[in-house]
């Protein structure tokens, strides 16, 4: 299991851009990780600077929202979808994005859903298991879809 720092994370986005940028080879995972770049062209002028990037703060209590979260929840999101883990979640993500009408608006409300239960969980609110985070994640995609 890998286990990157924050700057590791930081580094590893701007230097997708970076290659990018410069017409270089890419890895399967930056592939990926740049298909989400490209849909967030605000953060472009960030990853152009690799060291201010990785020492910037991105102030939850002033209101910023931290791009480098947004886009590394991108990749867990796509990495769940590849192997529909937790069962159901690719069929669930197909039925909302037929609902936003975009693969993008339903990584966003899936996201939502994502980044509520591991909020719950952490305030316990949730039990800690997979079972209960799985169920309670993919019932948040469930209402979502429905809507």
């Amino acid at each position: 299991m890998f286990n990157p720092s924050r700057d590791d994370v930081r580094r590893f986005f701007c230097e997708a851009w970076r290659k990018r940028r410069a017409g270089g080879l890419v890895t399967p995972l930056e592939a990926t990780a740049l298909k989400w770049i490209d849909q967030h062209p605000e953060y472009h002028a960030l990853l152009d600077d690799a060291e201010a990037a990785v020492t910037a703060d991105f102030s939850v209590a002033r209101g910023d929202s931290n791009p480098f979260l947004h886009l590394s929840m991108h990749l867990a999101i796509e990495e769940q979808l590849s192997i529909d883990q937790p069962p159901g979640i690719r069929a669930l993500f197909m039925q909302l994005a037929a609902r936003a009408g975009s693969e993008h608006g339903a990584m966003h409300e899936t996201m939502e859903c994502l980044g509520r239960v591991l909020w719950e969980t952490q305030r316990g609110v949730l039990p800690a298991d997979a079972a209960s985070i799985n169920d309670a994640y993919l019932d948040c995609l469930r209402r979502r879809a429905t809507a």
